[in-house]
């Protein structure tokens, strides 16, 4: 797929205020500071597109951009961030799950995690909510540029088996890095294979 349009749409914490035209909508959301807005950039080609910050928690607010005039990327508040306090990582959470539970149009959630850390308890637990509530959703690694290949390896296939613990299957599961524009060609291709099975009504 290639990105020749990416225009912001609207920003608000009401998923009632989102776009209703009936356009196809995938979803982006993760930990605080696992590099969503640099690898929403990256995929569209637009540098500023998601504001970035080296302060995690910069996203609030759920943001519609619409791509080649034909579908939404949404980049969702990062999940997580400890200074926020309780109520505000409540606050976040609450838009978060409002968006999951009453968004028709969202086709894909992408779950983006730290490439170099362990499974962590709070991914784990969204991965499990995810399930209970049957969100099609797909795993992205990210920051693959900072560890080597054989310990990307291993990191991923430990994380595998931590979720077939408590899965049947898995969702698919791509890596990515921002710096070096890595994935970007995979990730647009299961979007764009997504677009024409769900328009063509292919099962």
């Amino acid at each position: 797929m290639n990105i020749k349009k990416a225009e912001f749409v609207i920003s608000n914490t009401d998923p009632a205020k989102c776009p209703q035209d009936g356009r196809l909508e995938y979803a982006f959301t993760g930990r605080s500071n696992v590099g969503k807005s640099s690898l929403i950039n990256m995929l569209t080609g637009k540098k500023g597109l998601a504001m970035t910050s080296s302060k995690p928690g910069k996203t609030q607010l759920i943001n519609h951009f619409l791509i080649n005039d034909e579908w939404y990327l949404v980049d969702l508040p990062g999940y997580g961030y400890a200074q926020r306090g309780k109520k505000g990582r409540e606050k976040i959470q609450e838009i978060i799950d409002a968006y999951l539970d009453q968004r028709e149009a969202l086709t894909c959630l992408f779950l983006l995690l730290d490439c170099r850390h362990e499974p962590q308890k709070i991914d784990l637990e969204f991965i499990a909510r995810l399930g209970e509530n049957e969100i099609p959703f797909v795993i992205i690694f990210t920051k693959m540029d900072k560890v080597s290949s054989s310990k990307l390896k291993e990191n991923i296939e430990t994380y595998k088996a931590k979720l077939m613990e408590t899965w049947e299957e898995l969702p698919p599961v791509f890596t990515s890095s921002s710096e070096k524009k890595s994935g970007k060609e995979e990730i647009l291709g299961y979007i764009e294979e997504i677009n024409r099975m769900v328009l063509n009504r292919i099962p």
